[in-house]
């Protein structure tokens, strides 16, 4: 009997422990625009969410810094990343990641300023602009190539960590101007957004996609994105999806939504870990 019963003991251990193993883990990175913990608080209920209704387990990563994320990414160190439209192209070209879904509305990068600053870009000319970290892309990478190469001004660029110490420092009038996106600009709190006014914005592009690493098994990409397209249809889903910054999702793809950012012709306003 004793026997019979460690048997039998050992059977359910066994099969939970495959049950456990069955459960494929993933890691998912999201880019620091905001402080970590406003981060936590949008993405961990997404997460727990696509947990359930994929069976998977996807653990959310917080890097300490936008360069420490670009690090992660290009080492192939996450299996899942929310980054920006730019960083889809050099995690296509280091580790040929994925993008998997995008928000359908299009990303505008803004530089603003306060309601009693600069009324011209070219007011500008020789001032200290911030911007969240060197390859935000709509905040800082495409902005800054755009004010040497289409508006023709000099800058020095002071790098602030995230959107909302950009809008505060211009707020107190540290820098001139700060570099954003409308997305992260609409989600400060009215009081910020008052003392500010909107002085240049870039072209639309596609939006922050959410990409895949490869190695990731094609049937789990596809529960993610399945669970993903599906918030949608409810609104319990659409409020999880709008705490991200993804209110109306599509499926994204590198030919149409990104490859074009290709033709910038801005890498030379990229700037890396080692530089």
């Amino acid at each position: 009997m004793r026997a019979l019963f460690f048997g039998i003991l050992g059977c359910l251990i066994a099969v939970a422990n495959a049950a456990n193993q069955e459960i494929n883990h993933y890691t998912f990175a999201v880019v620091p625009q905001f402080p970590p913990t406003q981060i936590y608080k949008e993405w961990q209920p997404l997460l727990k969410r696509l947990n359930a209704d994929t069976g998977l387990f996807l653990e959310l990563k917080i890097p300490a810094s936008i360069p420490k994320f670009e690090a992660m990414f290009l080492r192939g160190e996450t299996d899942f990343a929310y980054l920006n439209p730019y960083h889809a192209v050099m995690a296509w070209r280091a580790q040929n990641f994925q993008p998997l879904i995008r928000d359908s509305k299009l990303l505008t990068g803004i530089l603003v300023v306060r309601n009693d600053g600069p009324k011209e870009v070219k007011e500008l000319e020789g001032k200290a602009i911030g911007f969240p970290a060197p390859n935000a892309f709509g905040a800082s990478l495409y902005m800054r190539a755009l004010l040497a190469e289409e508006v023709g001004i000099h800058i020095e660029p002071r790098y602030l960590e995230t959107h909302s110490n950009v809008y505060r420092h211009v707020i107190v009038g540290d820098v001139a101007a700060g570099g954003g996106v409308k997305a992260t600009f609409t989600s400060e709190p009215d009081g910020v957004k008052e003392q500010l006014r909107i002085l240049y914005e870039t072209v639309g592009v596609a939006p922050h996609p959410i990409v895949v690493r490869p190695s990731v098994p094609t049937a789990d990409q596809r529960k993610v994105l399945k669970a993903l397209l599906a918030l949608f249809e409810t609104p319990a889903g659409r409020e999880l999806l709008a705490a991200v910054r993804m209110p109306t999702p599509m499926a994204a793809d590198y030919e149409r939504d990104y490859r074009s950012l290709e033709k910038l012709r801005i890498d030379k306003y990229v700037v890396t870990e080692s530089k």
